[in-house]
């Protein structure tokens, strides 16, 4: 298989966890436990819709649903992926719904807001970056502290120029992507090529979208928590937000629900229910980029959240200022990237008429997910583009579509106040 590209290839990569030290194998009990209870909430779940919101007219909701439905469906009908979800959403709710296509074409299952998916790197976002989301907001981690404070074993050279913000703002002048997978046979020869992969551009004077960083930033959460980044989410995160069915490496009582993704040549076979990310895959399946999978369900609290400034239903799972910060573009002079998000340049996902105020994330699979405060809005679409092949690349035009039809279907919904 020919190494990908990583300039095309976007939303792709690894963070091994390898050994992890002694002081987090002592969470194998709450691991158990914490699977004790997804594994039991999942079982019980079924393929219900979403809640619709109740505040706006029927017509709202019909205008919202057809150009989705629009959108969707001649997407699927084009080629573009065998099977979606979307939902959109404002904070208060759902504002529509919508499930495409067929899960592959050896299961004729249309999607539902139960399907689970690969997210690939919405990974970065969902997991990672909220997962610095707590830390920074409980003051356990800086983000203009050197990143070399919280893993000394990193030593390239230029390391200790390298701060957290760099990191999550993809400034910190890493490559964007290697070849673990084939360099590598083991998850610990794989981080060693990590750290040892040097600095190619001055820390803080370019944007490279980075899956290297991110595996650094996952091993930073490891490190300053004592706990192992799947559980960290799972405990901080998902749970306290209601996320049920979002998790890593997804039990195989979850298989007949998680959408194929691609015939993989590396592999030699169709990949469902295990990270598509190779990179992932060759350190275990649990990494700070890609490996996640989750549901609409999940992810529509998800941005509900995020746009409630990190608190739902009573529960606050992050602090509101910390939010605010982190969707914030951090240099203009270098990109408009946020913390860990991306915001709206015109030519991204974000389509044409989200405001200044919208930040969001694709991942590599077909996924992604657009917020905007400034319109009080949420835009989810989850596919399997890649299912089978990763060289379809319609996505694009796609996620810019919907983005655009459903902004545009919706010029009365209110900004509103948190």
């Amino acid at each position: 298989m020919t190494a990908p590209n990583p300039h095309t290839r976007s939303d792709i990569h690894a963070v091994p966890t390898g050994k992890l030290h002694p002081h987090l194998r002592l969470r194998a009990v709450s691991r158990l436990l914490l699977a004790t209870v997804l594994l039991g909430a999942c079982t019980q779940s079924t393929a219900r819709p979403l809640t619709p919101l109740s505040l706006v007219s029927a017509e709202v909701h019909r205008t919202v649903l057809d150009s989705v439905r629009r959108v969707v469906d001649q997407a699927v009908h084009e080629g573009a992926f065998p099977g979606a979800y979307a939902v959109i959403g404002t904070r208060e709710g759902i504002l529509a719904e919508y499930g495409a296509g067929r899960l592959d074409s050896a299961d004729a299952s249309r999607p539902t807001a139960r399907t689970i998916w690969d997210l690939a790197s919405l990974t970065k976002v969902v997991g990672t970056t909220s997962a610095l989301l707590q830390l920074v907001g409980s003051g356990r981690v800086v983000l203009d502290t050197p990143v070399v404070r919280y893993l000394p074993e990193w030593t390239v050279p230029g390391a200790q120029r390298v701060t957290v913000r760099h990191l999550l703002s993809h400034s910190a002048g890493l490559p964007a992507w290697r070849a673990l997978y084939k360099e590598t046979d083991t998850p610990s020869e794989a981080w060693r090529q990590v750290l040892a992969t040097p600095l190619d551009t001055v820390p803080g004077t370019r944007f490279l979208y980075s899956d290297l960083g991110f595996m650094l930033l996952g091993r930073l959460v490891e490190r300053v928590s004592g706990t192992a980044l799947a559980d960290f989410d799972v405990q901080r995160v998902f749970l306290p937000a209601g996320m049920m069915e979002t998790r890593y490496l997804p039990p195989t009582s979850w298989r007949s629900r998680i959408a194929p993704t691609e015939q993989d040549p590396w592999r030699q076979r169709k990949v469902r229910g295990e990270v598509h990310d190779e990179n992932a895959a060759r350190v275990g399946g649990v990494s700070g980029h890609a490996g996640l999978f989750s549901t609409a369900h999940d992810l529509a609290r998800f941005a509900r959240l995020y746009l409630n400034e990190g608190t739902l239903d009573g529960t606050t799972v992050f602090d509101a200022a910390t939010v605010r910060s982190f969707i914030q573009v951090q240099d203009t002079a270098i990109s408009r990237r946020a913390l860990g998000w991306e915001t709206p340049t015109g030519r991204n996902s974000a389509g044409q008429r989200m405001t200044p105020m919208a930040f969001g994330h694709t991942g590599f699979t077909g996924t992604s997910l657009w917020m905007d405060p400034g319109q009080n809005l949420f835009v989810l679409l989850l596919t399997n583009r890649v299912n089978p092949t990763r060289q379809n690349t319609r996505i694009g035009t796609v996620r810019t579509a919907l983005a655009d039809a459903v902004v545009g279907a919706l010029p009365r919904v209110s900004p509103g106040t948190p």
